[in-house]
């Protein structure tokens, strides 16, 4: 198999987490470049890849192709999961593996716009349809738009930050909306770290509907796993990670409230996930390799016997 264009982060956890099997059957939930999809194949799984990103789909056909049957491309969301494999008579499924967040591939691309570092137009969307960044930033009420910067980026001036949005609108091009940040934060060249780097989180997540997603395509995991599968998740936001944990500890039966994402179950139910282990974090060796490792949190579990709590939901209400 030819190298991965960008190595995804935490793979040999993610990999040693998984315990492969040839002929078992696994879902890389963010496809992305294909890093932990190669990993898999090269064990002898067959790997069903799922990418909203219509661009990774189409750079993944050559390693479909090249796979030789070991990999199917799934050109959707991963909450989509369930219906998707169900299609392809492929559930149930041996280990589910999510990578959550922007790939290296839609950062460097500044036509894409989810990045400060080239100028480009505000654009953000992974599945390149619906709504852009642009979009809400020149519409949305100043008030919605502090919120997102305070829930998504964990802006501390997030209302300042709003209100200089608002009064340069429209916005059109990255630059411009990185301009106003800084302009509005005071930002110096010296600063450790450019304080657009929070705004431009926030919206992104806003636009592509990221914990929303998620809580889903946990809540679909659940659903398309065999007794004894594995769950993987990456992630590298404060608020995608508790949301995970909350899930996680939900489902094994050690948190039964719920929270905005996650709906409370009004009945207990027996516990579908056991965790396995601690949350593991990249070592000093790959943050050198690789900057982004910094923030990732790789959180893994064991799928339960027990029917999955959507289902028992769905069977309680009929």
């Amino acid at each position: 198999m030819a190298d991965a264009p960008h190595v995804p982060v935490l793979l040999s956890e993610v990999i040693d987490a998984l315990a492969i099997a040839p002929g078992e059957r696994h879902v890389d939930a963010t496809f992305g470049a294909g890093g932990y999809t190669r990993a898999m194949i090269a064990l002898g799984a067959q790997v069903y890849g799922f990418d909203r990103d219509p661009d990774a789909i189409a750079a993944g056909r050559a390693l479909e192709v090249e796979s030789d049957g070991a990999l199917m491309l799934v050109p959707a969301t991963f909450s989509a999961m369930e219906a998707e494999l169900a299609a392809r008579e492929a559930l149930p499924v041996d280990g589910v593996t999510m990578d959550i967040g922007v790939s290296s591939m839609q950062l460097d691309q500044a036509e894409r716009g989810f990045s400060f570092q080239a100028d480009g137009p505000l654009d953000m969307r992974m599945s390149q349809e619906g709504a852009t960044a642009a979009d809400f930033v020149n519409t949305a009420d100043e008030s919605d738009i502090a919120d997102v910067l305070h829930e998504y980026g964990d802006e501390p001036r997030a209302r300042r930050v709003a209100r200089a949005i608002v009064a340069a609108r429209p916005i059109t091009r990255t630059g411009e909306l990185a301009y106003v940040v800084r302009r509005a934060l005071g930002y110096k060249p010296h600063d450790k770290k450019d304080p657009a780097t929070r705004t431009f989180q926030a919206l992104r997540i806003e636009v592509n509907r990221e914990l929303g997603e998620l809580a889903d395509g946990l809540a679909a995991a659940e659903r398309v796993l065999k007794p004894g599968g594995t769950l993987a998740v990456i992630t590298f936001h404060s608020g995608e990670d508790r949301l995970v944990k909350r899930f996680l500890r939900e489902r094994s039966g050690s948190m039964p409230s719920g929270s905005r994402h996650l709906p409370e179950v009004q009945a207990k139910a027996a516990p579908s996930f056991e965790a396995v282990g601690r949350a593991v974090r990249a070592g000093e060796a790959e943050i050198a390799r690789n900057p982004r490792a910094r923030s990732a949190t790789l959180r893994t579990a064991r799928r339960t016997s027990a029917a999955a709590w959507s289902s028992v939901e769905s069977s309680k209400g009929a």
